[in-house]
């Protein structure tokens, strides 16, 4: 059973940082896809950032038109952990954070939420004006 537990979320002003964690389970499969998710109150869950890995190497990095340029995704294989790197936040930033991961078949894109079938339990992001 592959497990994911978030941590590093928090309460900072506008233009802040955040990193945020995602600690991953050990699992065998070289072929996947670890996203980064955020739900707002009211709102429709949405993808953030994610990478592929192809036989066990990043493949691509995706990232929302929203957090180009201010978030980043990236991976510690030896430590089994994801990152996102938040920078300039802002106040629509807001949101529970939540990593995800999906194995193939792949059916939609990188932000699809209904692909992904591992989460993790979410880590709160609030970000004021």
């Amino acid at each position: 059973q592959v497990q994911l537990v978030e941590s590093g979320g928090g309460s900072v002003q506008t233009g802040g940082s955040l990193r945020l964690s995602c600690a991953v389970s050990r699992f065998t499969f070289n072929n996947y896809y670890i996203g980064w998710f955020r739900q707002a109150p009211g709102k429709e869950r949405e993808g953030v950032a994610a990478f592929s890995s192809v036989n066990g190497n990043t493949y691509g990095t995706y990232y929302a038109d929203s957090v180009k340029g201010r978030f980043t995704i990236s991976q510690d294989k030896a430590e089994n952990a994801v990152y996102l790197q938040m920078s300039s936040l802002k106040p629509e930033d807001t949101a529970m954070y939540y990593c995800a991961l999906r194995f193939p078949p792949y059916r939609g894109s990188w932000s699809t939420v209904s692909e992904y079938f591992y989460w993790g339990q979410g880590t709160q992001v609030t970000v004021s004006s």
